[in-house]
């Protein structure tokens, strides 16, 4: 399955750590790219270090404009899902979206384009309540994979965190100068 995520807009100043945060959560719950408008560069060298340090090869890329991407997307078959407080509930399509070979998945920041509804293949609501759209968008790329994406090895990490019930372990690659 490829996964790849589309942010749509930023608020000024505040949105900056909570792009970030979408880029993260993108990151680590298993998509291959996020595409971003009007956002920081600082973000792109952020993720890059994060690649580096935990491993993978995620890939950040900066746009004018979103519309071009998206119905680029279509014509590549990737169906796309707009994460919006107003569409079906995850629990009734999940199971069909875990069927789709490759997603995009359309996270906006402010109110996104009317457009946005009727391009999407799927108006996906996680809950019924102004919430974060971090949070939706990991509970999506979760019931997706159904939980799969967490078993998934980051190659040439420098760190590796090994699950332990107590403490922190992590494990750190030696590097030869």
């Amino acid at each position: 399955m490829g996964i790849e995520v589309i942010r749509i807009g930023q608020r000024l100043v505040r949105d900056d750590r909570v792009t970030t945060h979408v880029a993260l959560v993108s990151r680590a719950f298993g998509a291959e790219k996020i595409f971003m408008t009007e956002v920081n560069p600082e973000i792109k060298d952020t993720l890059a270090k994060i690649n580096k340090t935990w491993g993978g090869d995620f890939a950040v890329e900066f746009i004018d404009k979103w519309k071009p991407i998206v119905k680029k997307k279509k014509e590549e078959n990737f169906k796309i899902i707009h994460l919006t407080m107003y569409g079906e509930s995850i629990n009734e399509i999940q199971e069909q979206l875990q069927k789709e070979e490759n997603l995009l998945v359309v996270v906006g920041a402010e109110k996104v384009p009317r457009e946005i509804y009727e391009l999407a293949d799927f108006n996906v609501g996680v809950g019924n309540q102004p919430h974060s759209e971090i949070s939706a968008l990991a509970i999506l790329l979760d019931r997706i994979q159904k939980g799969e994406q967490f078993e998934k090895s980051f190659p040439n990490a420098e760190r590796k965190i090994m699950p332990t019930k107590n403490g922190k372990n992590v494990q750190v690659k030696e590097t030869r100068d």
